[in-house]
């Protein structure tokens, strides 16, 4: 199915966006500062985080990771790295898996680790074909949220591991607060079914839900800080206009997060039985 024209606006969006990072090394040094890599990364999984996605999906030598809406790498391939695991990468915006290959054959995991221009809503692997699904801040991002969740759960094997995080609006806000939260976040963030209830139809039972909210906060505030000390650069890479709204937004967001309108979640499933 061909993408809307929101949905294609995102996919160049995002296109460009990681020719920007790889492209420049102010951004990747504050990428490094902020979240301890330099893969162009357009999710919140600091170096820290990864450590818990390691056992919460119990990646080893063996195990078949799959990663949805990988953009340029991270952390999808810094996973592979550190467990072992044998990881295939999956997004639509084509730029973004050419730089995950060449950065997979730099570091040594052309053998272990793959890329797939592919829809998470439509998912071109046979049934029971991965042990574990990992994504970062990417339903949030998508319109078919439900879709997608059906789509992984489809290609999970028995007793297999899917840990994702995702940015979500505040439960029981006043429309005013709703609008201000909707307006500060990503594309695509409303959502009528909250995510448990979601997860329930789509086959998946929750062993574990984190709000990680207090650390979104603090590397939010900090990338934007590093991005409003080198706004040059964003102008360089952006053009006036493109830094000027990409800070405005960043400050949508930063006040959004600072007054509990939004929350990022970290949630571990497994196929309900």
């Amino acid at each position: 199915m061909a993408p809307t024209p929101e949905e294609q606006a995102l996919i160049d969006r995002f296109s460009a966006t990681y020719q920007r990072l790889t492209s420049s090394e102010i951004m990747l040094g504050i990428e490094r500062a902020v979240c301890g890599c330099d893969y162009g990364c357009t999710s919140w999984t600091t170096r820290d985080e990864t450590r818990d996605i390691v056992d919460k999906l119990g990646l080893a030598p063996g195990v078949r990771l799959l990663d949805i809406g990988s953009g340029a790498g991270w952390p999808a391939l810094y996973l592979a790295r550190e467990s072992g695991c044998h990881a295939v990468l999956t997004d639509l915006p084509p730029v973004g898996l050419e730089v995950a290959k060449k950065r997979a054959e730099t570091d040594g995991l052309a053998d272990r680790c793959g890329v797939v221009q592919a829809d998470g809503a439509a998912l071109p692997f046979d049934g029971a074909s991965f042990d574990a699904i990992f994504h970062s801040d990417v339903l949030c991002c998508l319109l078919d949220k439900l879709v997608v969740l059906e789509s992984c759960r489809r290609v999970i094997r028995g007793g297999g591991r899917m840990v994702f995080s995702v940015i979500l609006i505040a439960p029981d806000l006043s429309a005013d607060d709703y609008a201000v939260a909707a307006g500060g976040g990503p594309t695509f963030i409303e959502t009528d079914i909250p995510y448990p209830e979601m997860l329930e139809q789509s086959g998946w039972q929750i062993t574990d839900q984190t709000d990680q909210t207090a650390d979104y906060f603090d590397t939010f505030r900090k990338m934007f800080e590093l991005e409003r000390a080198n706004e040059d650069e964003l102008i360089r890479l952006r053009g006036p206009e493109g830094a000027a709204d990409l800070l405005a937004h960043r400050e949508a967001t930063l006040i959004s997060i600072d007054r509990n309108l939004l929350r990022r979640e970290m949630f571990s499933v497994t196929p309900a039985a």
